[in-house]
């Protein structure tokens, strides 16, 4: 998924009839959770990266609301990246109705799931959750080579 960095890709995601494991919506007309954010940018980066966009309601018809959480958001991305070590990008969209902020949490590298002090977070529904140890699983055998579809030297039937 890319980044929502313009008004009119603004309005189409909010266009989509339900959030998906790549996109959430928050109204977060006046404040957001710092520790909140980071942990959705976990659960993004998990599902293999996405958006959270704040400003927007989260249910359909959703409207813009506008936000006044993370001012300063290059200090909200330094604050991000000291706390998890990788890199998160974000936009202020100014509307008619409000400054909308959008956080983009990149996928998660292939085989390695991502972690908050300890935590491995994704998303269940509308809610934050810790990882599933099966989905911790799954996602740790990306990594483990499929021997079954190589070639052994010597080998016949």
């Amino acid at each position: 998924m890319t980044m929502i960095r313009t008004e009119t890709e603004l309005r189409q995601a909010m266009a989509v009839d339900e959030e998906s494991e790549h996109l959430e919506f928050k109204a977060a007309r006046t404040e957001f959770h710092f520790e909140t954010l980071v942990k959705y940018c976990v659960a993004l980066a998990n599902e293999g990266g996405g958006s959270i966009v704040l400003g927007v309601t989260d249910r359909p018809p959703r409207r813009i609301v506008g936000s006044s959480a993370f001012r300063e958001i290059e200090r909200t991305k330094a604050g991000i990246f000291e706390r998890l070590r990788w890199r998160i990008d974000a936009a202020e969209i100014p509307t008619p109705e409000g400054r909308v902020v959008v956080f983009h949490a990149p996928g998660r590298p292939r085989g390695w799931p991502r972690d908050y002090r300890g935590t491995y977070w994704m998303r269940a529904g509308d809610s934050l959750v810790p990882m599933s140890f099966d989905r911790l699983q799954t996602i740790m055998a990306e990594a483990t080579p499929d021997y079954s579809a190589e070639v052994v030297p010597g080998a016949d039937f």
